[in-house]
């Protein structure tokens, strides 16, 4: 959880199905429009206000939390919410839990409701504003379990090293 949400089920190890946050998809995010109805996407396209670049910008990068609250740094929202009692913030932000949640929820069919365990990580996992809604939400899915930080590239960098250096097998994904 960061500029954009990635959610994605795992069965034995292996990712059998996930949104794709980098273009937008799944709940909104800090950066990220999420889903959107087709339609009003289509009469946006053709309305002729908006060059693709734009409209791809308006959908990943300038959307999201910073399109509704002209920021996309959550700990500036959750002060503005708890210091300045901001009510627009805090509707938006919780929204934006309300989407996580439910598209946690909808890859629980994926799995067949067979979950392990429902793993919250990336930048915003720091945030117990978040994590404490999001939990209320959907703890009785599964046990939820909080990894704060960005990890993926070293994640990334070390497992390419371990298969370089002949220390871990190489998985092909068909």
């Amino acid at each position: 959880m960061g500029g954009g949400i990635s959610i994605a089920a795992h069965e034995h190890g292996r990712a059998v199905d996930a949104n794709n946050a980098l273009d937008g998809e799944g709940p909104f995010s800090p950066e990220r429009a999420g889903s959107l109805p087709a339609a009003d996407l289509i009469r946006l396209c053709f309305s002729g206000k908006y060059t693709e670049k734009q409209l791809l910008k308006r959908i990943a990068g300038k959307a999201g939390l910073n399109a509704h609250l002209g920021t996309n740094d959550v700990k500036e929202i959750i002060r503005r919410i708890e210091e300045d009692g901001d009510a627009h913030a805090r509707l938006v932000l919780d929204a934006m839990i309300y989407h996580v949640a439910k598209n946690i929820a909808a890859e629980s069919a994926v799995l067949c409701g067979e979950i392990d365990a429902i793993l919250l990580t990336g930048g915003l996992a720091r945030s117990e504003y978040i994590v404490s809604r999001l939990r209320q939400r959907i703890d009785f899915l599964a046990p939820v379990h909080c990894f704060p930080g960005e990890d993926e590239m070293g994640a990334l960098a070390l497992n390419a090293l371990g298969v370089l250096q002949g220390k871990r097998p190489v998985k092909v994904y068909e």
